[in-house]
């Protein structure tokens, strides 16, 4: 059985409405996924982008194809919206 995974954006606002803190958050989880380039500048990965909402809410865009090359870095960005009860939007294919 294949289980599909899908492109999906992590919102900074809890299931109860509340705006999830610090307010540096998004750009906090993707330095976790960034890497030094040949520059020896930090760079984001091209699969895990801070950015916001057309509302205003800081979020993070998470790309299905992380998951090919690192499975385990797809979950803890699953986890971690998961864990911290934030909201999660689904990215048409």
């Amino acid at each position: 059985m294949t289980v599909p995974f899908h492109s999906f954006i992590i919102v900074g606002v809890t299931s109860d409405g509340k705006t999830f803190r610090p307010s540096d958050w998004a750009d906090r989880l993707c330095g976790i996924m960034s890497a030094f380039g040949a520059d020896r500048k930090m760079k984001f990965s091209p699969y895990v982008r801070p950015g916001c909402t057309i509302t205003g809410e800081k979020c993070v865009m998470v790309d299905a194809k992380i998951y090919k090359l690192e499975p385990l870095a797809y979950n803890f960005l699953v986890n971690f919206a998961k864990d911290n009860d934030l909201k999660v939007e689904s990215l048409p294919e």
